[in-house]
């Protein structure tokens, strides 16, 4: 049977993540073109960096809700054999997905946290071009937060098959019980 305070606190891990993910989105950092204060030369000025801290908290909310799945589930590979029915063989993909829908998470993730960290210096003196104030493209925290949903189910349906798998074995057919006493 699968623990409920390991479901609960996977779960409560995931909405987190996803809450700072679409937080991330939403606050994204925007540049605008100045000019200094001599009419010399134009430069970015960037607003707010509070999504860079939403991404990397995100990050590793997920991260934290995937290494509780997997130490209670002991990432699959270490402990005694499953029962070889459909839910060992439910649980062996749902864990295939589970680790590919997480690696597109922190990938994305970490890449708009970094992104949006970068912010460039770049300043043009005498120059008809504007400078190239680059920021974050708009989605990239909005996959990560698709792919933390996607991610977060997954690995509730994977430790719940797991679980399943894992408490149904009973070899030769259950425990043996005599009775020895009077009846």
């Amino acid at each position: 049977m699968a623990s409920k305070l390991v479901m609960i606190v996977a779960i409560v891990l995931d909405l987190i993540a996803f809450g700072l993910a679409v937080a991330a989105e939403q606050r994204r950092s925007t540049a605008t073109i100045r000019k200094d204060s001599e009419d010399e030369y134009n430069m970015c000025v960037y607003d707010s960096d509070i999504s860079t801290g939403y991404g990397v908290g995100a990050f590793l909310l997920l991260l934290a809700s995937q290494i509780l799945i997997m130490v209670a589930s002991r990432c699959f590979c270490c402990g005694k054999a499953l029962n070889p029915t459909g839910s060992r063989a439910c649980a062996v993909i749902l864990f295939i997905f589970c680790w590919i829908t997480f690696i597109i998470a922190e990938a994305c993730l970490l890449a708009g946290s970094v992104r949006n960290a970068y912010h460039t210096k770049y300043r043009t003196i005498f120059s008809e071009q504007p400078p190239s104030c680059e920021t974050v493209r708009k989605g990239v925290f909005a996959a990560g937060a698709a792919f933390v949903f996607f991610t977060g189910i997954i690995s509730q349906f994977y430790y719940a098959s797991y679980s399943k798998a894992r408490g149904a074995f009973q070899p030769y057919g259950g425990e043996a019980n005599v009775g020895m006493g009077r009846i």
